[in-house]
């Protein structure tokens, strides 16, 4: 059965080019982000593990941790560090684990149960291996989202994604398409018009179900 939305994550004990970590110690009382590929020293992969260390400050900024999972060993996660620090201008300080025995990928249903890696496998052998988990302090899965090998991952919209789920989880809102900090957000349709004027001040219904609003400052 695949991990859905709200389940706790699997607990796994894994070695990382940072040494060793239990995953729900590891989080602690943090939001996090386990993003994975399927092979590393791989052009997609290089250029999305940049642009996650880029945004080393911006996960800082929201409380949030990020690690990343490949079926490579330490030393390769150590020595393709370098190259995405070359790529990327930044520093790569998030650990990558080294899932060689498939156990964290198939813990979060990225490979079948039966599946190995061959002798001189690609990441072709591994192709699912590409996938977003964003996890609440709760240590409950928040959201997932899964990329083919050929299209890169935006991490923009990671972070976009991340900003949504930290403000209706704060707020009790939730957010509409496109949304970004600052804008309208929704009302749940629980709250009565009485109270959502006490609590927003002004809102604009756009149907009876659909009540949207600016958060108070």
């Amino acid at each position: 059965m695949g991990l859905r939305i709200n389940d706790v994550v699997p607990n796994f004990t894994a070695e990382t080019d940072q040494g060793t970590v239990t995953f729900h110690d590891w989080i602690g009382e943090s939001w996090a982000i386990l993003f994975s590929h399927p092979k590393d020293f791989t052009p997609v992969c290089t250029t999305e593990f940049g642009a996650v260390a880029q945004l080393a400050d911006e996960w800082a900024k929201r409380g949030t941790k990020v690690i990343g999972v490949s079926v490579d060993g330490v030393e390769e996660h150590k020595g393709w560090k370098k190259d995405i620090e070359s790529y990327a201008s930044a520093d790569a300080g998030f650990p990558i684990i080294a899932d060689e025995g498939l156990a964290v990928s198939k813990a979060f249903d990225m490979l079948p149960a039966e599946a190995y890696l061959p002798d001189g496998r690609t990441p072709a052998d591994s192709a699912t291996v590409r996938s977003v988990f964003i996890i609440g302090p709760d240590k409950q899965l928040k959201l997932s989202m899964t990329y083919p090998m050929n299209v890169g991952r935006n991490f923009a919209e990671v972070l976009r994604a991340l900003d949504g789920l930290q403000t209706a989880a704060k707020e009790n809102v939730a957010t509409p398409a496109n949304w970004t900090p600052g804008g309208d957000v929704v009302i749940p349709v629980a709250v009565s018009d009485e109270d959502a004027k006490a609590k927003y001040g002004e809102f604009t219904t756009h149907f009876p179900y659909l009540r949207t609003a600016k958060l108070p400052e």
